[in-house]
């Protein structure tokens, strides 16, 4: 069967001529679908088709532009999920995590190699990781209202309700390009502010208020234990992929649990 342009589908030739298809795989997504609105392709969805990586993926990774742009892994993630209806910068980003590891493992394999450091003894050695050993981590809270991005939870010191959502890859993209613009502008400050923008990006309201400015004053006088506890609470439940992996340290044998470190040999193996 030929495509509009006359064109026979390139699947085709290579199943028909070369008696070769490109492997799918069956991806788990770990917020189960819950956080994403009715109606739409991720709703209630608990698994996603991908094809495997091929030669076209490896140009989308070798793009100088996309690398600029800091968009090649979603374009990667789209060109490997089946269902193009998804919009992968509206998914979480621990789902779009649990695509990104496996779209690794159906290009290059599951063995990863990193540098990692020590935490015992703060020295760097080189460690082989195996992808497949990490486990999914699925969503176990309920959000304030089905298939919305929204959660509860009340600050221990000032005892504020606050309602909070996960980062999805858009939200990630819209902070990373703020932190930019403010070191740009502001070149001679070196105090970073990782924690408040991130909290910026996360809380919806606080006790039933949502003006943005309002959130950002409380952000940035909120006492540092509901900070903590808040982000602890988050992490503890962010759907996503375990990160979490053990290491034998080649120096003074201790062994630690660390988080996988993502290097720029993560897509780019040697």
């Amino acid at each position: 069967m030929s495509n509009i342009h006359g064109e026979i589908p390139s699947q085709n030739i290579m199943k028909d001529e070369f008696g070769w298809e490109i492997p799918i795989e069956m991806v788990p997504v770990p917020s189960e679908g819950k956080v994403y609105p009715e109606g739409t392709s991720l709703h209630n969805r608990k698994t996603i088709k991908i094809k495997a990586m091929t030669a076209r993926e490896e140009d989308i990774l070798s793009s100088a532009a996309l690398i600029k742009e800091g968009t090649v892994v979603t374009h990667l993630i789209e060109s490997c999920i089946l269902d193009k209806s998804i919009d992968v910068k509206d998914m979480l980003l621990g789902d779009r995590n649990a695509l990104m590891v496996s779209v690794r493992i159906t290009g290059y394999g599951s063995n990863y190699s990193a540098s990692a450091v020590c935490p015992g003894c703060a020295t760097r050695n080189t460690y082989e990781f195996n992808l497949s050993d990490l486990e999914i981590k699925t969503l176990d809270l309920d959000p304030v209202r089905q298939g919305e991005n929204i959660f509860s939870y009340k600050l221990p010191i000032t005892k504020k309700d606050v309602h909070f959502k996960f980062m999805t890859g858009r939200d990630e993209h819209d902070r990373n390009t703020i932190l930019e613009r403010k070191k740009k502008a502001l070149p001679g400050i070196r105090v970073e502010d990782n924690v408040t923008s991130r909290l910026d990006q996360v809380i919806v309201s606080i006790d039933g208020k949502t003006d943005k400015n309002k959130i950002s004053q409380f952000i940035r006088n909120m006492p540092a234990l509901d900070s903590r506890n808040l982000r602890n609470y988050i992490n503890d439940h962010e759907p996503g992929i375990d990160m979490s992996t053990w290491i034998k340290c080649l120096s003074c044998g201790e062994s630690s649990s660390i988080s996988l470190p993502m290097g720029t040999n993560f897509f780019w193996p040697s």
